[in-house]
């Protein structure tokens, strides 16, 4: 059984579009199972779904001469009469298959879907020549909207803040916080999210992080000291929501700051970790600024560090407002802060339980900013304007 996403409906657009579609995230995050839906709901038979993991699937792109893949492809029933659709799965297995990709969609007018599992190697996958071919488009873990879903359970979800805050029902929030428990708990790799043993979830945590470790950063990155590499890995999962400083980093391991530099871009890239940066209507001190740092998922970050239930939480509400927009964090010159501005739209506190004093700080920053929107994200349900629950993010 496949389960839906929130980001199928943008997928369905590009079905009968010219351009390259390349679905792209961490691995277990569901990339397979949602082209699957897609594969199946295009009415054409003339389509194929392959596996470019598969040694015998790679065979076919493996041609001198591209129009001999075309040949191919014959056997497993594409031909020329109507638009051929080709789903592609992890091509980062084959580098190779970019160059003939683009030659079957510019000689032969192929519909191409392709998923990867890491940015850091599909941004120099990727040749210039494909500018103007193709749409890339990111899958992270489920959000709570979807970390529903897939438990069968239908809420209202409303897409504006305002909405969010002003329609907010004690009753409905009772019904899900203890599903929003544990969905901080366990976080949203699908696989965990649907496995109902709680010892099983931890067994399938580990397998993923095992499974990162071994066909991400043991095969794509170019990394001499692996125990090291994973040592601050594992550093960072206890700092969620910390500023990284490079420098007690690469004290604390025993390596340079350009190591740390080259281990950060690897994990950004390969959707291990996100970063944001500090909010500032100047690009120059955006981009110079300590940035903050937030995990993939709540899951591994339980699973393999020890940090406090408000970190945890504020990574969960951070991957829930990620869908929304850019997001950066505010930091006042007298040293108060605010966790997330959302573009220019709206400043967010992130507490357990929300109180008064939390509102009055985020909309007075709000104010000097000339933001217009301003919340207290709460773990608990508060009744009162401005305190919008966790659980409609």
């Amino acid at each position: 059984m496949y389960y839906s996403r929130t980001i199928l409906p943008q997928l369905r657009k590009q079905i009968e579009t010219p351009q390259i579609v390349v679905l792209t995230g961490m691995r277990r995050v569901g990339k397979t199972s949602l082209y699957r839906i897609l594969f199946d709901e295009i009415s054409s038979k003339n389509k194929v779904f392959l596996d470019i993991e598969n040694p015998l699937e790679q065979k076919i792109f493996e041609e001198t001469d591209y129009n001999n893949i075309w040949a191919n492809l014959k056997s497993y029933g594409i031909d020329s009469k109507e638009k051929p659709y080709l789903f592609l799965d992890e091509i980062q297995a084959m580098p190779g298959i970019v160059k003939a990709v683009k030659y079957l969609h510019d000689h032969y007018k192929v519909k191409f879907f392709l998923t990867g599992s890491s940015s850091f190697y599909l941004k120099n996958l990727f040749p210039e020549s494909l500018a103007g071919r193709k749409v890339i488009f990111e899958l992270f873990p489920l959000s709570f909207e979807e970390f529903l879903l897939f438990r069968g359970i239908k809420k209202d979800v409303y897409t504006s803040f305002h909405d969010k805050d002003q329609k907010k029902n004690a009753i409905t929030h009772e019904k899900v916080k203890k599903l929003y428990d544990e969905y901080v708990e366990f976080g949203g790799f699908p696989q965990v999210v649907l496995t109902d043993s709680q010892a099983q979830k931890k067994i399938q945590l580990v397998d993923i992080f095992k499974s990162y470790f071994e066909k991400e950063v043991q095969i794509l990155a170019d990394f001499r000291q692996l125990t090291t590499f994973r040592d601050v890995m594992l550093l960072l999962l206890s700092r969620v929501g910390a500023k990284l400083e490079i420098g007690k980093l690469a004290s604390e391991v025993g390596v340079a700051r350009e190591t740390i530099y080259s281990y950060i871009s690897f994990l950004e890239g390969t959707y291990f970790i996100s970063l944001i940066s500090p909010f500032s209507r100047s690009i120059d001190r955006e981009v110079s600024g300590t940035k903050k740092l937030y995990l993939c998922d709540t899951g591994l970050i339980n699973q393999f560090a020890r940090v406090s239930g408000g970190s945890l939480f504020e990574n969960a509400v951070f991957q829930n407002l990620r869908p929304y927009g850019e997001i950066h964090y505010y930091q006042r010159r007298s040293g108060g802060e605010v966790d997330f501005i959302l573009g220019d739209q709206a400043c967010f506190e992130v507490k357990t339980h929300g109180i008064i004093r939390d509102l009055q700080t985020v909309n007075m920053v709000a104010s000097d900013l000339g933001i217009k929107q301003s919340y207290v994200i709460s773990k608990d349900f508060i009744d009162k304007p401005g305190f919008i629950p966790a659980t409609e993010v």
